[in-house]
């Protein structure tokens, strides 16, 4: 729904019909066009994107790492030609040469645990020693055929658990942050926009005060001629029309920076950008605050990075208790091996194969450091909290205000509506007045400096009005005017 002040709006923008014409070479830019532009091909939209994409694909490689990994490991040849220490049976130590050389290869297939935290894997190798001596070589293979184990640690922390719930909630803040950075890109191309709108209207402003400022200094010179006015009426309008010239001038710059600052920010070259279109209406809606209080709590990124932040706050808080008490890792192997002198009997007669081992771990002397250690992280934890109390207040507040200033906006907009449409009047009639003579030229100036004021007023109130709409969609992640939450794909 558009606003029923449309009607006004092309009407003050009717007198700038310069703006809205249509270059040779095809249709003059629109504000929607300029934020889609910016938001596809600028390059804050493509850094945007490029980032969710990163942060979708690291998302992926987490989910695969979960997975069940096969991995090959191989060892050929490892060849050790030296003298080395050999105990004898007696006791005694002698060195003598050695000369062999091994190869090896195994394959494991590895799945992790995240219930756990531990790792399930089955594997199988083959590996051959060679040993040269004086009198020839002597060759032995061992082989694994299939070999089932576990990993496993026991009061302590698990890693994969917390690493997946941190890993989910990064993946939706990065979602959530694509969002918001899109809208960052639509409220640079609105103000880029604007910025080229308000140049161009000055400029043209410029444009007609100097053509009538010429036109009024000829007519000066005439009364001066015919005793109407005096020399002083004279200079001061020489001197206005000198000062429209170098305000043209300035104009002039000022249109050709702010097309060239637009330019970078839809990510097209200067001499591509076209004629823009100024929006002729504005939707209609209604933004209430504490609607909007709710959307922003329930869409932004940054709630979703507070409870990121309670996450790993409450993890350190886990890990510096259990690292700090009795722990143990429990690896287990079952299966079967062989050894033979050759290849083809190194799978005959398999025998068994079982291995144990519990590694434990417990502080016994840390002067409490221990302890130091956990009560800096609940410390932590709760500065964490205090620290997200003041974030969700101060979201809440910057939602709920952006919301109550739309009407505001309006209310500003519709005021510059019509004051551009009287100041216009205002100074065509004080135009006419002086024409016959019945105002002096201080009272002309006064109405031409206030109807050049009063078009720059609603330039900025049509900025005003599109920047709080865009502003308040960044601060909900939520589109009033649609009345849904914003939704993008790349």
């Amino acid at each position: 729904m558009m606003h029923p002040a449309k009607s006004l709006v092309l009407l003050a923008l009717g007198a700038s019909p310069a703006l809205a014409q249509p270059a040779p070479n095809g249709a003059p830019l629109t504000l929607e066009q300029a934020v889609q532009r910016a938001a596809e091909n600028g390059p804050a939209g493509r850094a945007a994107l490029q980032a969710v994409r990163a942060a979708r694909w690291r998302d992926k490689a987490f989910d695969a790492r979960l997975m069940p990994q096969l991995s090959l490991d191989a060892v050929a040849p490892n060849l050790n030609r030296a003298i080395v220490p050999v105990v004898q049976p007696d006791g005694k130590t002698l060195y003598l040469a050695q000369r062999q050389m091994e190869s090896s290869f195994s394959v494991t297939a590895r799945q992790p645990l995240p219930f756990s935290g531990g790792s399930l894997f089955v594997s199988t190798g083959l590996s051959r020693l060679d040993v040269y001596g004086d009198k020839g070589a002597t060759r032995l293979y061992q082989s694994s055929p299939v070999i089932i184990g576990i990993t496993q640690g026991i009061f302590r922390p698990n890693r994969l658990a917390w690493d997946s719930r941190e890993q989910s909630l990064n993946s939706d803040a990065a979602e959530r942050r694509w969002l918001e950075a899109r809208e960052d890109v639509s409220t640079q191309a609105v103000a880029a926009f604007f910025d080229v709108y308000s140049a161009q209207v000055t400029e043209e402003n410029a444009a007609t005060n100097v053509a009538v400022n010429d036109s009024l200094y000829t007519l000066s010179k005439g009364r001066l001629e015919v005793g109407k006015i005096g020399e002083n009426d004279l200079l001061q309008s020489e001197l206005a029309l000198l000062r429209a010239r170098a305000s043209l001038d300035a104009a002039k710059l000022a249109t050709q920076r702010a097309r060239a600052a637009l330019a970078v920010t839809l990510g097209i070259a200067p001499d591509a950008l076209g004629p823009i279109a100024p929006p002729a209406q504005f939707p209609e809606f209604t933004a209430d605050p504490d609607k909007a209080a709710a959307e922003a709590l329930r869409n932004r990124s940054s709630m979703v990075d507070l409870e990121l932040q309670d996450v790993q706050a409450s993890r350190r808080v886990r890990e510096a208790q259990l690292n700090n008490r009795f722990g143990a890792t429990v690896t287990a192997t079952a299966g079967l091996n062989q050894t033979a002198p050759s290849f083809g009997t190194a799978y005959n007669s398999l025998l068994d194969q079982q291995r144990v081992s519990v590694n434990v771990q417990m502080p016994i002397v840390q002067w409490r450091a221990g302890h130091a250690e956990v009560e800096a992280a609940r410390a932590d934890r709760e500065r964490t909290e205090f620290v997200a109390k003041n974030q969700r207040a101060t979201l809440e507040q910057d939602a709920r205000f952006a919301a109550l200033e739309i009407p505001l906006d309006r209310r500003q907009l519709d005021l510059a509506i019509k004051a551009d449409s009287v100041g216009a009047k205002r100074f065509e009639i004080a135009k006419n007045r002086y024409v016959i003579g019945k105002i002096g030229i201080d009272n002309l100036y006064i109405a031409q400096s206030e109807k050049d004021a009063a078009r720059q007023s609603l330039v900025q109130a049509m900025r005003s009005y599109w920047l709080g709409y865009y502003r308040l969609r960044r601060l909900t992640l939520y589109d009033f005017a649609a009345n849904k939450p914003l939704t993008a794909e790349p």
